[in-house]
């Protein structure tokens, strides 16, 4: 099992990033898949999750109009648009799974997101 963050940066304030989380090694289709953020010193906290059939979408209130969370089945691929970033966003994103059947769940090892003038 396998979760790979990429697309992480250096963007300036107001800047935009998309970041890729590439899966393998299980059903993707049959997870929900989440975005999480955890800032320098604090914990990790969910930013948006989105439901394996797209059906469902949370963003949390801080990213909400700025971020768009999407996923591809065909490719096992969750991406997370980030528009409008601010330096608070700094920091590392991770990508995770939930199986919507079983107990299992994934994390992946994270993309570093600096936003910074």
């Amino acid at each position: 099992v396998q979760l790979v963050e990429s697309g992480g940066g250096l963007v300036q304030p107001g800047g935009s990033l998309r970041l890729f989380c590439a899966a393998s090694g299980f059903t993707f289709s049959r997870y929900t898949m989440s975005w999480y953020h955890q800032a320098p010193g604090k914990e990790r906290l969910l930013v948006a999750r989105i439901s394996s059939t797209s059906g469902i979408i949370y963003y949390v209130d801080s990213v909400k109009g700025r971020f768009t969370i999407s996923r591809d089945n065909a490719k096992n691929t969750v991406y997370l648009e980030m528009s409008s970033l601010k330096p608070e966003d700094t920091g590392m994103y991770y990508c995770y799974a939930r199986s919507q059947d079983t107990l299992n769940s994934y994390w992946g090892q994270g993309t570093q997101v600096t936003v910074s003038s």
